[in-house]
């Protein structure tokens, strides 16, 4: 952008929308989000999850995705980040039943440690990136495998291992795979999923009694490489870092221990805000309010769990309101958008 950004437009940035539809047209409410809100990205899914009569969602096809992605963005005027999640195994979007090529989960490539043989892996899956217009993989889960019962990162096979400096190795050249072929990576979920005993989706988990300080590792080591790019919280409630809040809305966590203790500086995206941890302890006011004023950049809805078709809207009009009246200040919005946009000249410039 050559003018200075409004504040409508440095708070569009700061959004990751989800959206209906294998084709946009420029009626559609996220096409208005982006021309109209300078939206700064959005998040693609295969299946609908709040509609089981809609089978698909965004993907049906190499092509398809293809055309979805070039027109999404040439409808921006500043480059869009274009997610999904594509860790491989279980949480896989691009399937092989769409014509993708077939792929392989975080906990096989631990058990073969062979950091060659995930570089080989994850270079794959950027090139399929790559081929559809996606430059942003929210991946790799550097969570460790901390818990036999937990269901979202240990049932669905999506840790290295249980050893921090294995999971290390093993998201370092996840990264660089991805980086040589210009797409982004996604480091999850912070401070650590991985001994939870329960799903953040469903509601409130509480990490206290189970979690370590062992769990900061592969963040450590990922930024210490210079291989981070954006940062994912974790909606989980540890009352030795923060009695009072869940990472995401947590100053202590976010601000205290990724940006001041390890050093992060990067973009820091939020899991998707509609989880029940999130949206069944908090209005949306005050769940805007709190991730932002703990330090996160990115504000996902994946718009997936209670789909509402005018959430990119609603949100950035809280977000605005709540700058002009002074409960969030502009300069805290600034922060946000500057990191946001020295992440996309890195790597969506043209």
């Amino acid at each position: 952008m050559n003018e200075p950004a409004s504040l409508g437009e440095k708070i569009g940035q700061m959004l990751l929308i989800g959206f209906r539809g294998c084709e946009i047209r420029s009626t559609d409410p996220i096409a208005r989000d982006i021309a109209e809100r300078n939206l700064g990205g959005v998040v693609l899914f295969d299946q609908e999850m709040s509609d089981t009569t809609l089978r698909l969602r965004n993907i049906k096809s190499v092509d398809q995705v293809r055309a979805l992605t070039g027109s999404l963005q040439q409808r921006a005027g500043t480059p869009l980040i274009i997610a999904i999640d594509q860790e491989g195994g279980r949480v896989n979007r691009l399937k092989a039943d769409y014509g993708f090529p077939p792929s392989i989960s975080h906990e096989e490539l631990g058990a073969i440690n062979d950091p060659q043989q995930t570089f080989a892996q994850a270079e794959i899956t950027a090139r399929t990136l790559v081929e559809v217009g996606v430059n942003l993989n929210l991946a790799p889960v550097v969570d460790l495998d901390a818990g036999e019962n937990n269901p979202i990162i240990k049932g669905k096979k999506r840790s290295f291992s249980s050893d921090p400096l294995i999971v290390a190795r093993h998201a370092v050249e996840y990264c660089r795979a991805h980086h040589k072929r210009g797409v982004m990576t996604c480091a999850k979920h912070f401070p650590g999923h991985g001994s939870a005993r329960a799903d953040t989706h469903l509601g409130l988990v509480d990490v206290t009694q189970y979690w370590t300080e062992q769990e900061l590792i592969p963040f450590q080591k990922l930024i210490e490489a210079g291989e981070c790019d954006t940062i994912m919280t974790a909606h989980i409630f540890n009352a030795k870092l923060d009695p009072d809040r869940p990472a995401t809305l947590s100053r202590q966590i976010v601000q205290g221990i990724l940006r001041e203790r390890l050093g992060f500086d990067g973009v820091v995206v939020s899991d998707d805000m509609e989880m029940k941890a999130i949206a069944g302890h908090y209005g949306l006011e005050e769940a805007l309010r709190r991730g932002i004023e703990a330090g996160v950049d990115v504000l996902c809805f994946g718009n997936n769990m209670n789909f509402d078709a005018h959430i990119g809207e609603k949100v950035a009009g809280i977000i605005e309101r709540l700058v002009e009246s002074g409960t969030i200040s502009e300069a805290r919005i600034d922060q946000s958008f500057q990191r946001i946009q020295k992440l996309k000249q890195r790597y969506l410039a043209s």
